[in-house]
């Protein structure tokens, strides 16, 4: 798959209906962290996820009646020892690669590069990042 040089940002999503149209939320750290502005128009592409259908019905029965925003009710989208193959989508300031999973929950990972498609190994896990070690560096081909 071809990504464009002018992707502004890279998250997961579900599409919900409202008011006879569908709706699909941008996580706000998108906004404040991204080039996005509110109010602008942009293109946006839907993609197939990797999460099975069983997990979104899930997740669609729980937040029924709550009224706390989606990212303080929800559970991290990894767990420790889980294994994942991620593309690199920046780098930090620290030099470590971050990459975006459901969501758009961040996973820091160490010794990549921008671009850099992997498989990881999530090493640790808190309410608002994880922290992975590379097992694997993967082919775009495969």
């Amino acid at each position: 798959m071809e990504i464009s040089e002018q992707l502004r940002c890279l998250f997961s999503a579900n599409i919900e209906e409202q008011d006879e149209s569908y709706v699909v939320e941008v996580p706000q750290q998108e906004v404040h962290l991204g080039d996005l502005r509110e109010g602008e128009t942009y293109r946006v592409a839907v993609l197939p996820s990797s999460v099975t259908a069983e997990a979104d019905d899930t997740d669609a029965k729980d937040t029924g009646a709550d009224t706390q925003p989606e990212r303080t009710r929800q559970t991290p989208p990894v767990e420790e020892g889980e294994q994942r193959t991620v593309e690199i989508e920046d780098i930090g300031e620290q030099g470590d690669g971050i990459t975006r999973v459901e969501r758009g929950f961040v996973v820091i990972v160490p010794d990549t590069e921008m671009g850099e498609r992997v498989t990881v190994e999530i090493t640790s896990v808190s309410q608002t990042v994880a922290f992975a070690e590379v097992v694997e560096r993967v082919s775009y081909y495969e």
